[in-house]
């Protein structure tokens, strides 16, 4: 392991080696900040998931739907500036969204996953994701699953494409140029919704990395339900995570440099633990980008209960999941986005600690991956020592 940790974060480094005797870890890298200043950074293992060199810090991983966390602020920012209305309908900026019953939705649900499109009926290729103007005239076209508001189900990747065309109807940019000049430039944070060719070098290979199995262990089992929902096809689970098919190779350079804000940013640990600090406070001193208000709603819960896409109860404030046994974070009022296999961001504002984990081996599991949570919880600890 290499990295350092200030006095009294020992246990997190012990965490953090934990992962790569116990639980599969193949590469990885942990910063942690509090009230703005950096506490903890680790990283060891390769930078691709298949071996290769050894990662140093500078080495950049795909987020997956930890980039729902930025695209979020993204909109939020645009609220903060006065030039987005968050009760507003989606269609007051985007006419063509209020066609089949959605002219109700509202900017907060989009970012509360309550808009109703979770899903497409005919799902788009991995060329006509990348394509904003084509991806958008999708969503705008499809009917709801349910009348706008009125429940919630995860977006998996119909939030890139209803984010994405947000800002671009609000700003004339694409959600990454936003991203890249008022989010990550300001903050000195290395984040990426669609990678420039100049970076490509930085970025680890990624791939699935199974945990061994400890002998006499509890073997941790999916809910029935669950399972089921995954494995069929047709359930509204599958076509969320199926709205583009076939999947992705999240490896090529032409999927990288695509924007898919709730899927396919790039960063560093830092950088994902940088955004987050900005978000709370100031970051060495200098730039903060949301203010207490703009916190306040990002983690003041907007949705709650069964999930229509995930099945098991989730929590959303505006595009934060919230701590909840789905999502344990940091603690009760803390707020961010895990990626599924691993990826995960967060920010509390009570303790000033904004974490920020990449990890090059992805895992089965959308949520509360142990790997992460084994870091969430060696963090508290140190917090309550």
């Amino acid at each position: 392991m290499n990295g350092v940790t200030d006095p009294g974060f020992e246990g997190v480094r012990a965490a953090f080696a934990g992962n790569f005797q116990e639980l599969g870890e193949r590469g990885a890298a942990l910063v942690v900040y509090r009230d703005g200043h950096r506490i903890v950074d680790l990283y060891g293992g390769t930078r691709d998931v298949d071996g290769g060199p050894d990662r140093d810090p500078g080495t950049a991983h795909i987020l997956r739907s930890a980039t729902k966390g930025i695209a979020a602020a993204a909109l939020l920012l645009l609220h903060q500036r006065g030039l987005l209305d968050l009760d507003a309908p989606v269609a007051a900026y985007w006419p063509e969204f209020k066609a089949h019953g959605k002219e109700h939705a509202r900017v907060r649900d989009v970012l509360a996953h309550r808009a109703g499109v979770p899903h497409l009926d005919r799902p788009l290729s991995p060329a006509e994701a990348a394509d904003p103007v084509r991806a958008a005239a999708a969503v705008a076209a499809q009917a709801p699953a349910w009348t706008p508001g009125t429940d919630h189900g995860y977006h998996a990747q119909t939030y890139s494409w209803l984010t994405g065309e947000l800002v671009r109807r609000v700003t004339g940019r694409s959600l990454g140029t936003y991203v890249a000049e008022e989010i990550a430039a300001p903050v000195r944070a290395d984040l990426w919704i669609g990678l420039p060719a100049a970076q490509a070098h930085r970025v680890g290979r990624t791939g699935p990395a199974t945990a061994p199995a400890v002998p006499g262990a509890p073997r941790l089992r999916p809910r029935r339900d669950i399972a089921a929902a995954y494995a069929d096809p047709h359930s509204p689970t599958r076509r969320a995570f199926d709205s583009i098919t076939p999947a992705p190779d999240e490896n090529d350079p032409a999927h990288r440099a695509a924007e898919l804000p709730g899927s396919n940013g790039i960063g560093t640990a830092d950088g994902l633990a940088r955004f987050y600090a900005s978000l709370i406070g100031d970051v060495d001193g200098g730039t903060r980008l949301f203010t207490p208000q703009t916190v306040r709603a990002a983690r003041t819960e907007a949705s709650a209960g069964p999930d229509r896409v995930l099945v098991a109860p989730s929590r959303f404030g505006l595009g934060y999941m919230l701590h909840g046994p789905a999502s344990p974070l940091l603690g009760p009022g803390s707020f961010g986005h895990p990626g599924r296999g691993g990826v995960l961001g967060l920010a509390d504002p009570e303790t000033g600690i904004a974490l920020g984990y990449v990890t090059n081996g992805m895992q089965p599991g959308v949520t509360a991956d142990p790997r992460a949570q084994a870091l969430v919880r060696a963090v508290r600890a140190a917090l309550d020592a």
